[in-house]
């Protein structure tokens, strides 16, 4: 599976330095609470983790629990919530993960059936091919939109499905009353539902999460990580949230011992209450997505520039396959992300990240001069 991010082909290993618009973290970068305190994980390093990594979870739990204020966006009394009522999830809820990959990989691993949405992240479908899984492909709307009914409908054929909130490449969430029904369905079929928010924060909103169903359905299994809204690639820390205790602990059982290090550990501890990161992130993403989105949708060879809760931009071409834009645009020190290996999208299908105001801009300029020396 190819990724975003892949700078080091055309990039690092050959002494260059491009401005990466393929991989979808935060301009921000890491947040200042981790390096402020990374000492005390290098002051850990002489010691083995807690095998159980109780004040971990204890950090994850807090934040999930705590998302309403945190962001700022109540359904509750946020005095009701920090005074610990209406908790969301317990440490046993929790299972921890080398990334959100590796939560990926094992809870995919534990079906024998599974549904997945296309175009999506193709680790999915790698996942489910490498265990032997049976794949039932459901396509999104013309709209890049999710087919409630169509994926309703084919839910007799597996014993799981796993979707996107928001969905790589193209930034849909999900509809909360048309995926009721599909939940309704698996709770009571015994069917299991993973939901990947690997890129949640960035929607602005996060009521638009799932993690309150997770008190009312078993069968729901949500997966977040500190990549992309914390700009921690390199760190490798993700989690699963469900009440399913069978399944969290047959996770578990698949992983191998002290699989979070302690700087992954330092990092959850500081960056998942940093307040003043977290508001400065969702005021920059709620300004540039919609001006760089308004921007790109100008640009004569972009047929349709997709709406989007994430921090990227999904754009159909017109004129200029992906491979030619990819090379011109690499030229300039640019790289994006060609789209047509995602299943469900063509060669005319390209995916650029949303930045700080500055290097939106350059991209911008770059993209309209390439047009004009490419006419």
């Amino acid at each position: 599976m190819k990724h975003g991010g892949d700078i080091y082909t055309d990039g690092i290993l050959k002494g260059k330095e491009l401005i990466d618009f393929s991989s979808n973290i935060n301009p921000l970068g890491v947040p200042k609470s981790f390096t402020d305190n990374i000492q005390e994980a290098i002051d850990n390093l002489n010691k083995y983790p807690d095998i159980k990594y109780r004040r971990l979870k204890g950090y994850v739990a807090e934040y999930v629990n705590n998302g309403e204020v945190l962001f700022g966006k109540f359904k509750k009394d946020p005095k009701f919530i920090k005074d610990g009522h209406g908790k969301l999830v317990d440490q046993k809820h929790i299972v921890l993960g080398n990334g959100a990959a590796e939560i990926i990989d094992l809870v995919i691993s534990t079906l024998k059936k599974v549904m997945i949405i296309t175009p999506s992240f193709g680790e999915y479908e790698e996942n489910a091919k490498k265990h032997g899984c049976q794949i039932v492909y459901i396509n999104s709307t013309e709209n890049m939109d999710y087919d409630y009914k169509e994926i309703f409908n084919n839910l007799n054929k597996v014993d799981g499905i796993i979707v996107a909130n928001p969905n790589n490449p193209d930034g849909r969430i999900l509809k909360e009353e048309e995926f009721k029904t599909i939940l309704d369905y698996c709770e009571q079929n015994n069917k299991l539902v993973i939901i990947d928010e690997a890129f949640i924060e960035f929607v602005g909103d996060i009521n638009k999460s799932f993690v309150d169903k997770i008190r009312k359905y078993k069968c729901l299994f949500i997966i977040r990580a500190l990549t992309k809204f914390y700009a921690m690639p390199g760190i490798r820390f993700g989690f699963g949230i469900s009440q399913n205790e069978k399944i969290i602990e047959k996770i578990k059982s698949m992983q191998n011992p002290w699989n979070i290090n302690a700087f992954a550990e330092v990092a959850a501890k500081y960056v998942l209450k940093d307040e003043e990161y977290i508001k400065k992130s969702l005021k920059w993403i709620t300004k540039e997505r919609e001006i760089f989105l308004e921007e790109i949708r100008k640009i004569e060879f972009i047929e349709k520039a997709y709406d989007t809760h994430g921090n990227f931009i999904l754009c159909k071409l017109k004129g200029i396959d992906c491979e030619l834009l990819y090379n011109l645009c690499l030229k300039e020190g640019i790289v994006i992300r060609k789209c047509d290996n995602y299943k469900g999208l063509d060669k005319f299908f390209v995916r650029v990240a949303i930045k700080d105001s500055h290097t939106n801009k350059i991209l911008i300029n770059k993209l309209n001069k390439l047009w004009r020396d490419f006419k």
